[in-house]
């Protein structure tokens, strides 16, 4: 029964339209979220790797993750506070027990724009291009017309452009962003950005027909304040549309200091996000010497309750940035959830 109902979403996949990949943690795949987040970061590069296993009950349906690394370029020919950076990600997601292979290579750029001689306010614009390859198993599929006494054994009639046990495409896409960022006394922090992704709405078929990718839109925000001595509040949202899909996910995060070091910034978090109308999103991480390491699990409470058994996905986010060993430096006030 699993086996069919995967089958049944990678069709609908490949005959509807086709969603991009997405993180419960969206605050923790920075160059997934928006390419204005590209270099946008305290230190002087930054590494970042996510795991998603969706519906693990239902025979690995979707899994997903990406790794990705950025810096800044060029610091001693611009402005103080503004910053230029790049960066590279590559992704990996799978469909329906790797019956269905997405790759995507991207290499993205940002301008972080200094809006006041303090640099407490930015604002950036970036852009990022994608070569991205998907292959679908043949093998892997079956089709109610291939049901014979003896279980799915019939050769289908469903029409694709190749005859061979894999099929793939190929197409670059392009991607484009902005954000804001500020601070009132440079110990918190606000932002929102939008972004569009598959500008160029290239097209994608598996079938020989002239599908159009549709564009996805999204908007996302959030800020931090201090609550106490050794507790910091986070929170974030995001909204984000593609074609007749869109989500909403809002939730925020306590971080409790675990010392005085403020170059050790060791904290342990603990928080809950939710995605409107599909799951709970409990999350816990911990934050040591420029190292973050999150963990979420969705718990879901939609309509795929009971082929789930209310379980939507394990997912865990690392990023990295190393920080400059530079006394008496000023430290930036950057997006962090």
């Amino acid at each position: 029964m699993k086996k069919g109902f995967v089958a049944v979403l990678v069709f609908v996949w490949v005959n509807a339209f086709g969603q991009d990949p997405h993180f419960s943690q969206f605050f923790s795949s920075p160059l997934t979220l928006n390419p204005a987040y590209t270099g946008k970061f305290d230190g002087n590069f930054r590494v970042a790797g996510n795991y998603r296993n969706q519906w693990p009950t239902i025979n690995n349906a979707f899994t997903t993750a990406t790794a990705s690394a950025d810096f800044a370029i060029l610091r001693n020919r611009i402005p103080y506070f503004d910053t230029w950076g790049v960066g590279i990600m590559g992704l990996n997601d799978q469909s329906g027990n790797k019956t269905l292979t997405n790759n995507f290579l991207s290499v993205s750029t940002a301008y972080h724009k200094a809006l006041d001689e303090d640099g407490f306010h930015t604002l950036t614009v970036g852009f990022q291009g994608t070569y991205a390859n998907k292959r679908l198993n043949l093998l892997k599929l079956t089709f109610e017309d291939m049901l014979q006494a003896d279980g799915f054994t019939g050769t289908t009639r469903e029409d694709f452009v190749s005859n061979n046990d894999h099929i793939a495409l190929n197409y670059f896409d392009v991607n484009a962003g902005i954000l804001y960022s500020g601070s009132t006394n440079g110990f918190n922090n606000f932002y929102v950005g939008v972004s569009s992704y598959h500008i160029n709405q290239p097209k994608e078929s598996f079938r020989g027909g002239n599908y159009i990718m549709s564009q996805r839109y999204t908007i996302h925000g959030g800020g931090y304040i201090h609550i106490g001595r050794i507790t910091t509040l986070h929170s974030s949202f995001l909204y984000q549309q593609q074609a007749k899909a869109s989500e909403t996910v809002l939730g925020a995060a306590i971080a409790f200091s675990l010392g005085d070091d403020e170059d050790l910034d060791a904290s342990l978090y603990t928080g809950l996000w939710y995605r409107f109308g599909d799951a709970f999103i409990p999350y816990v991480g911990i934050e040591f010497s420029g190292l973050r390491l999150g963990y979420s699990y969705d718990v879901n409470n939609s309509s795929l309750n009971s082929a789930s058994n209310s379980r939507g996905g394990n997912e865990i986010s690392l990023i990295f940035v190393r920080r400059p060993a530079e006394p008496g430096r000023k430290k930036l006030r950057c997006p962090k959830f």
